[in-house]
């Protein structure tokens, strides 16, 4: 029996400490062998595995046979050499027979002759994990062999699958999360973007920020002369001298007043003047504070745009020596630790798609994903398209979501139950197909397998698995790995 063994080490060291070796040695059984505990033999006598045509030969007395699987691209068959006394027997013989796979599912052999040898009828189907029971009939003679067969099997003890961390489960029932999936974009979080316009007109003296720099809430992006401004404060200046100058005068006729000096009507007319002032100064610090320009010490004219709440700049539209109006959007700030997904939600969609239900967002030029809750359904469905406008908000501290980045957003819309699923993980690909690998007691077994629905953990088994067989769930790609060096070898 030939054996290749592989011995694998792995040492991983985590901030400075050391994890424990482990060592383990893979097994590969040959393609042509049996059982490694032994299997069915020949049932009448002697096994020779060099025939001419580099199949294994089978004698029983004067019947001898040499057994070669076939394969070429997408068919393999069974080819069978018979031989009476070392002579081609190709006259009054019969040959029929069944294969046992290693899940215990049995298939029926039918051979058809062709020339000097006899081939079987069906295909045999990938993974060649089986035993084959050939009985051949000639002139009241009788014969049966055991053709055995572990082509990629790999035997590992259980000291060495622990070693390599590979887990396993059966293969059953699940529930799998129902989803639909719908183009999307990121935008602006609007509830935390604002238009920065300097509510005066002037001339740009200076600009402090560039585009893309993250500013601090009260920030001074760029100042400003304005005349406009020159005024209003000139206004509250004046507004606060006549304020005190009407407040002298008022304490004055007071007390002339009480000193019955001056008569009362010149009394009244003061506090008269006093209120009106007062009115005057609140009306004019009004105007500033709508302007978010308090009277500071400096130049009359000079004014401060500042940040109204931390976030980047991501449009500038200001240079110094500008002039610019009132309402002028001079700055675009947004805070970008949160974004929003935005799609398009058809007609048919509308129910599937509610206020609060959870939905993925992942993006389409690189991996990454990240969920939360539709903020927003539109109520209305636009003339054009048909469709409806909806949101949902993304929390984004490191900045990977940047707005105009295209994405699938898919939504949640309930759980299915089906009868065969295996981990996603669990899903390798092998020759092109995705493939399980499942426990034998011929080893692990890469078994193609066709798939139907899926989330992100489960996928649904369609065809080549059975109920309750043991799977690799964890660290298949240790054994993807092994077998893929075989098939190198191989060739």
């Amino acid at each position: 029996m030939l054996r290749r063994k592989l011995i694998v080490a792995t040492a991983v060291t985590l901030s400075g400490v050391s994890v424990a070796l482990a060592v383990f040695a893979l097994t590969r059984v040959s393609s042509n062998t049996g059982d490694t505990s032994g299997g069915v033999e020949a049932s009448a006598s002697a096994q020779d595995s060099s025939g001419q045509h580099g199949g294994t030969v089978f004698r029983d007395g004067a019947l001898t046979v040499e057994v070669v699987l076939s394969e070429k691209p997408g068919d393999a068959r069974l080819v069978v050499y018979p031989f009476v006394d070392g002579k081609p027997a190709d006259k009054d013989l019969t040959v029929s027979g069944s294969i046992t796979r290693y899940d215990g599912s049995m298939q029926p052999l039918q051979f058809a002759s062709a020339g000097q040898k006899l081939m079987s009828a069906e295909p045999i189907a990938k993974p060649h994990v089986f035993d084959a029971f050939i009985h051949l009939k000639w002139r009241g003679q009788s014969a049966s062999f055991v053709f055995s067969r572990a082509d990629g099997a790999i035997a590992l003890s259980a000291a060495q699958i622990e070693a390599a961390q590979i887990r396993l489960d059966r293969v059953g029932p699940a529930q799998i999360l129902t989803t639909f999936q719908l183009p999307g974009e990121i935008r602006f979080n609007e509830d935390r973007t604002a238009h920065v316009v300097p509510r005066v007109a002037g001339i740009v003296e200076r600009v402090n920020v560039s585009i893309g720099e993250k500013v601090a809430k009260g920030q001074v992006l760029a100042v400003i002369a304005s005349t406009d401004l020159a005024d209003r404060r000139s206004e509250l200046l004046s507004a606060e001298r006549r304020l005190a100058a009407a407040r002298t005068s008022y304490e004055r006729e007071k007390t002339l007043w009480r000193e019955r000096i001056s008569a009362e009507q010149d009394y009244l007319q003061a506090q008269v003047q006093v209120r009106e002032a007062e009115i005057s100064t609140q009306n004019a610090r009004a105007k500033l504070a709508a302007l978010n320009a308090p009277l500071s010490a400096g130049a009359l004219n000079r004014y401060e745009l500042r940040a109204p709440f931390a976030g980047t700049l991501v449009e500038k539209h200001a240079t110094p020596g500008e002039a610019i109006a009132a309402d002028a959007k001079v700055f675009i700030l947004s805070d970008l630790s949160s974004v929003w997904a935005e799609m398009a939600v058809p007609a048919h969609r509308l129910n599937d798609v509610r206020v609060g239900r959870e939905a993925t967002v992942s993006a389409t030029a690189f991996d990454s994903k990240s969920s939360g809750p539709i903020a927003y359904v539109g109520a209305l469905l636009g003339e054009q398209t048909r469709t409806a406008p909806a949101r949902v908000v993304l929390p984004n501290p490191d900045g990977a979501w940047r707005p105009g980045m295209f994405v699938n957003v898919s939504v949640d819309v309930g759980k299915q139950s089906v009868p065969l699923a295996v981990a996603s993980d669990a899903l390798q690909e092998i020759d092109g197909a995705p493939a399980v690998f499942v426990q034998s007691p011929k080893g692990f077994v890469a078994q193609a397998v066709e798939t139907g629905r899926r989330d992100d953990k489960v996928v649904e088994v369609v065809k080549g698995l059975l109920p309750g067989q043991k799977y690799v769930t964890a660290n298949s790609f240790v054994l993807k790995a092994e077998l893929g060096k075989g098939s190198v070898e191989e060739h």
